[in-house]
């Protein structure tokens, strides 16, 4: 390796300076080929990432380092050629090490001139991208899997949505139908109070089908399926609803679906628990995600009932928001007191899961 010399010329220095900064990389491969692709300079950096030593390599042509279908089409020739009549070229792709092993690469190659404008040979530099390659694979994975699991958990819901309306409701139906004529034949208050019975199992199933599959629910926009939910539903529950949103993004459809149905649960809880006269949800882009904020004015949770529900066993309801938030690699947290509501935040990733971020 050159030395820095303490007292030579200015030019001298700054070419043994970027002499001794090429040879102290070691995360990138930098070395120079003829005008014919033949290796004439090798760092540490390229004996780490290609395996092969400086007196391997040297005055080998640098196809070696190419795949044989690379090779067979004839790419590194083309890849020179580009160079010499662009001036650069960059490109990602397999690679092959001393060994066979490949590696996904990206790759600079820079053609070099001397003052009169002549091709005198090319540089570059090899950068390992294996590592991150595989990162975005399992992501990508990560995020094919979220998107199957969230659309078979809907297909399920809109066929046992659909099996409650064509079978079971309209079975009960007709047994209520029955039973009405029975009644008005035998004046029998009994079969009456069975009826009623009956029509209200009926309305519990029907609003059992609307909270499966809400007339609402857009899963292609989140902020006007919250909205119209708010209107068509909440709003019958005597609650004064508002929304606050700063949300342009365009998800896609398991992400909108994921929030939609973690505050469709919380605006559930709200009713059934929190009896609450208002509540806000606010939607907002933070953090390369979406936030989302359930405020309500009500009771609260009382320090025992918080720490039964937030920190050891958590009800279905808490806990499937919970498990939704986390499998899109988001988080999913409650601060309550007493008398004073209760807020419910959550975030989820508008990338999907495997770019989460806390």
């Amino acid at each position: 390796m050159a030395k820095l010399p303490s007292d030579s010329a200015p030019d001298h220095r700054n070419a043994v300076l970027f002499e001794l900064f090429v040879h102290s990389v070691v995360d990138y491969a930098i070395y120079m080929l003829d005008v014919d692709g033949k290796v004439i300079s090798w760092n540490p950096g390229a004996e780490r990432i290609k395996g092969y030593s400086e007196d391997e390599i040297i005055g080998r042509s640098f196809s070696v380092f190419y795949t044989e279908d690379d090779v067979a089409h004839g790419k590194p020739a083309a890849e020179l050629l580009f160079a010499a009549e662009m001036g650069s070229h960059e490109v990602e792709g397999w690679r092959v090490r001393r060994g066979g092993d490949r590696f996904w690469a990206n790759t600079v190659l820079t053609a070099l001139r001397d003052d009169r404008g002549t091709l005198v040979g090319f540089g570059k530099v090899t950068r390992d991208l294996t590592e991150r390659r595989r990162t975005q694979e399992e992501r990508s994975g990560r995020r094919q899997a979220f998107a199957h699991l969230v659309r078979a958990q809907e297909t399920e819901r809109r066929r046992i949505a659909w099996d409650v309306h064509d079978d079971s409701i309209q079975s009960m139906i007709a047994v209520s139908m029955r039973l009405q004529m029975l009644a008005a034949q035998r004046r029998d208050p009994a079969l009456m109070q069975l009826d009623d019975a009956i029509q209200g199992a009926i309305r519990r199933l029907r609003i059992l089908v609307a909270q499966l599959r809400p007339p609402a629910l857009n899963d292609e926009d989140l902020v006007a399926s919250v909205a119209d939910y708010l209107d068509e539903v909440v709003t019958g529950w005597g609650l004064d609803c508002t929304l606050n949103h700063e949300f342009t993004a365009l998800p896609p459809p398991e992400l909108v679906v994921t929030a939609f149905r973690i505050i469709q649960e919380a605006l559930v809880n709200v009713r059934k628990h929190a009896n609450a006269s208002a509540v806000a949800v606010s939607l907002t882009e933070h953090d390369g995600g979406l936030l989302v904020k359930v405020v309500d004015n009500g009771d609260g949770m009382k320090v025992d009932d918080r720490a039964h529900d937030v920190m050891v066993g958590e009800h279905i309801g808490m806990a499937s928001m919970r498990e939704r938030a986390e499998a899109a690699q988001g988080w999913f947290r409650i601060s309550s007191r007493p008398r004073m509501g209760t807020s419910l935040d959550f975030w989820i990733p508008l990338a999907g899961p495997g770019n989460a971020r806390r």
